[in-house]
């Protein structure tokens, strides 16, 4: 198997497990499916503009787009492209690692709920980190790009917190301004903050001193 077959073949698989595990968790919200415990569940407008509130789900369809993409063109490249790319991969990491140390011992789920939340939390960051390290594309990062990078995690975090001040509602029990304070969630959010600028200048570092990949096309140096 060549690196371009074999990086088209890891995409593909990747955009797939992502694809399933939000389409699923869709049919589990519309349905009424519960995965966070809630005293008073919402209505399904309310429900449906949850779902697309979690970083979750938002890194997940970020991993979807961008495998997709490069499932059809393994050295696909561009401006946007490369943003988006870099927000997925970190994304993602921030979400298995957040998930797995944080959230994980919170839960108590069965069945569907369970295995989506597998799925969305384990299976695909694995599939997208390693795919990431292993197929590319590669060269693609740049200090451009991890700046402008940085919009999507704090712009999600501001919106998450207007939000949650106009409706009491927060995706995540640590940025949670009703239960834990101003103070402290501004110390988790500075946290957050600095964690996905470490993620990505490590993986701009990565991108620049590893090999390019696929190897059996040109990729070009940014």
């Amino acid at each position: 198997m060549t690196s371009t077959s074999a990086a088209r073949l890891w995409h593909t698989v990747t955009a797939l497990a992502a694809a399933a595990g939000l389409g699923t968790q869709l049919v589990l919200v519309v349905t009424g499916a519960s995965v966070l415990v809630e005293d008073r569940p919402p209505g399904l407008a309310a429900r449906l503009l949850h779902f697309v509130s979690y970083f979750t789900v938002l890194s997940n369809l970020l991993v979807l787009l961008t495998t997709a993409a490069a499932a059809r063109r393994p050295t696909v490249d561009g401006r946007l492209w490369r943003v988006l790319r870099l927000d997925a991969v970190v994304g993602i990491t921030v979400t298995g690692l957040v998930h797995w140390f944080f959230l994980r011992p919170l839960l108590q789920l069965t069945g569907w709920p369970y295995v989506t939340d597998k799925v969305l939390h384990v299976v695909v960051p694995l599939l997208a980190v390693v795919g990431w390290l292993l197929v590319g594309p590669r060269p693609r990062i740049t200090l451009r790009v991890v700046l402008l990078g940085l919009i999507y995690p704090v712009g999600w975090l501001v919106y998450t917190l207007v939000i949650g001040a106009a409706t009491g509602w927060y995706p995540y029990p640590f940025i949670d301004v009703g239960a834990r304070g101003g103070a402290a969630v501004a110390v988790t959010s500075v946290a957050l903050a600095l964690l996905i600028l470490a993620f990505s200048v490590l993986a701009w570092l990565a991108d620049r001193r590893w090999p390019p990949t696929p190897r059996d096309l040109p990729t070009g140096r940014p």
